[in-house]
């Protein structure tokens, strides 16, 4: 068994902090619709589902807040339903090499297609999708097309 490591990451470094338990409320604006503050609340266990504990809300300052969130796959039912598109045996959409899906001008890039991955391979496969649609719209592209659908990490 190995022991539980806290270990300091670069967000730590930088003053994040981290909130175990806790669930974001609401997100507060300025009243022009700018973000001002997040509301979060500690949470508890009812009826079997994790809910924000009442009382216990508390908000924190903030002029962006980006979303990070689990990915657990495309949304197959709907996708299957309104474009008849396939899938593959992992569950990720269907794409040419040229990001482009069975239906003619849908096309498919980042986790959609790749499956759960780094942030890094959803900008260049948006970069390569957006060529990719450029060619399709004008006939041709002169935007770069950095990864293929097929390409992947290299081993080190």
């Amino acid at each position: 068994m190995f022991p539980a490591l806290f270990e300091v990451q670069t967000a730590h470094e930088e003053g994040g902090e981290r909130m175990y338990l806790a669930s974001t409320v609401e997100f507060l604006n300025d009243g022009e619709g700018n973000v001002r503050a997040i509301r979060v609340a500690e949470t508890e266990y009812l009826d079997g589902r994790r809910v924000p504990k009442a009382g216990t809300e508390r908000e924190i300052p903030a002029d962006l807040v980006l979303l990070a969130l689990g990915f657990t796959g495309p949304e197959s039912t709907e996708l299957a339903d309104q474009l008849a598109l396939p899938f593959d045996e992992r569950g990720n959409v269907e794409r040419a090499g040229d990001y482009q899906t069975s239906h003619p001008g849908v096309f498919v890039a980042g986790d959609a297609g790749r499956g759960q991955s780094l942030i890094v391979w959803a900008i260049a496969e948006g970069r390569a999708a957006a060529s990719a649609v450029d060619a399709y719209l004008e006939g041709g592209t002169e935007l770069p097309f950095p990864v293929r659908p097929t390409d992947r990490a290299l081993a080190v």
